[in-house]
């Protein structure tokens, strides 16, 4: 039995303002240019509004891209092109400008935070304020062991409360949510599967940087098998954290929980935060109406992450590197949305005789 209770936020997570998205959208069919002319854009001002409470809506100004990082020890048994363990370089490549997410974050105004939930490197391979949190090192086989003990799944997920806090107490106004992890899509798979009850070959996809066929097969045996591990704890949410997930993957969990509490808006970027999202919509099934997913991953298992929690991604350019980037890229529509909502004059009334 666990002592934290992830049903609790059932009672702490309120809808964003639905007496206020009304208001926004009565404000659109007021303004001058036509309504349905903006498609897309209409709906994610409303969004915004809604989650802000306010009509009309304030500008995205503080942005922030988070990305919680860990090794995965499924990654051992091939099921990813990176080597087990090598996470760590994934984050020296943000830090030093290297990666997508940090050359497009610089350009779209966006700051970075990385938080190591569970990297399998020693601590003086990064700046100690990124590896100041770590739950662990690294984390267990899930097709044969247990990921976390469940003392370490509810540090992690009070890690990823935390960190919600934080950036909401900091004045964040958006978060742009990523993972920078190995072996991170084998264990989404593996909790898609289990919450949508389906089989591991629906799930399984070739992850952000593209598998052959012998590996996919391997991927798919091992998230069968962490399937039959998974079954038995389905009923409790941190038991399932401990037995399948991840140190990461229990972060993200519990800062999307509490991001919904503190009414911090969150895109999603691909299947790992798809399937953190289902795992928080388990615990609190009003937590979605708080997110945007990004971007369509090309990912089985986002894609039936997302369709259960009736979440339409903003983008479906084809973009697997991961890390954030896929919903970084629908930052700026978010942005222009708010922007096009607020500072579009008023149709003129015309005078009445």
């Amino acid at each position: 039995m666990t002592t934290l209770n992830l049903d609790d936020f059932s009672d702490l997570i309120e809808r964003p303002d639905g007496g206020v998205r009304r208001d926004a959208e009565e404000r659109r069919e007021r303004l001058a240019v036509p309504v349905g002319s903006l498609g897309r854009l209409d709906e994610l001002a409303e969004w915004l509004a809604a989650a802000q409470g306010r009509v009309p809506v304030k500008p995205i100004e503080r942005p922030r891209v988070v990305l919680f990082a860990a090794d995965h020890g499924v990654a051992s048994e091939g099921v990813s092109v990176r080597p087990a363990g090598s996470a760590h370089e994934l984050v020296r490549a943000v830090l030093d400008g290297r990666s997508p997410v940090s050359i497009l974050a610089g350009r779209l105004g966006a700051s970075v935070r990385i938080v190591d939930a569970g990297l399998d490197c020693h601590l003086d391979l990064l700046p100690q304020e990124i590896t100041k949190h770590r739950v662990r090192r690294g984390s267990g086989r899930i097709d044969v062991e247990d990921a976390l003990t469940t003392e370490e799944a509810e540090a992690a997920l009070l890690l990823g409360i935390q960190i919600a806090d934080e950036e909401a107490d900091s004045g964040t106004d958006l978060v742009v949510l990523g993972d920078l992890s190995v072996g991170g899509t084998t264990v989404a798979a593996t909790l898609v599967a289990a919450l949508c009850g389906t089989d591991a070959s629906v799930v399984t996809g070739r992850g952000g940087m593209p598998i052959d066929d012998l590996t996919w097969m391997r991927k798919c045996a091992a998230i069968r098998d962490a399937l039959r591990r998974a079954r038995p704890v389905l009923g409790d949410q941190v038991a399932l954290l401990a037995t399948v997930g991840g140190a990461d993957v229990a972060a993200i969990t519990g800062f999307l929980l509490q991001c919904a509490v503190r009414r911090t808006p969150v895109i999603l970027d691909g299947v790992v935060s798809a399937a953190c999202g289902l795992v928080a919509q388990r615990a609190a099934f009003r937590a979605p109406d708080w997110w945007l997913a990004g971007q369509a991953s090309g990912e089985p298992g986002q894609a039936k992450a997302l369709d259960r929690m009736a979440l339409n991604p903003v983008l479906d350019h084809g973009v697997t590197v991961g890390e954030g980037t896929g919903a970084l890229l629908a930052l700026p529509l978010v942005q222009a949305a708010a922007a096009l909502a607020a500072e579009l004059p008023e149709r003129a009334v015309e005078p009445t005789e």
